[in-house]
């Protein structure tokens, strides 16, 4: 089923400072990584069950695609799928985090 995307503020924060920091090295791929991004973003809205299940918060419905070396963590409802966090594999995810961002279902 095809549902509508959405990115959290937190979201698009995240991918604003991520290019920030590569793009001191590259503008080019700093481009190329958030485009990455929304491309793999749009993916999951269209397949939202095909992203693995968080591992650290072990829910169905809060799952992760990966970009490069991010993790894209995301919430899957019934008509839309909002992206909540991008952090770099190396970070721990803090579980409050996750919780802050997610909607609940109406």
């Amino acid at each position: 089923m095809a549902r509508k995307l959405r990115w959290s503020p937190e979201a698009l924060d995240d991918i604003h400072a991520i290019a920030a920091y590569i793009e001191r090295q590259s503008h080019w791929y700093a481009s190329t990584v958030a485009a990455r991004f929304v491309q793999v973003a749009e993916n999951l809205a269209q397949f939202a069950e095909g992203g693995r299940v968080v591992p650290e918060l072990d829910e169905t419905d809060i799952r992760e695609g990966f970009v490069y070396s991010y993790r894209l963590i995301y919430q899957v409802l019934d008509d839309h799928v909002m992206m909540l966090t991008v952090i770099h594999m190396k970070q721990l995810l803090a579980p409050e985090t996750v919780s802050v961002r997610r909607e609940t279902q109406e």
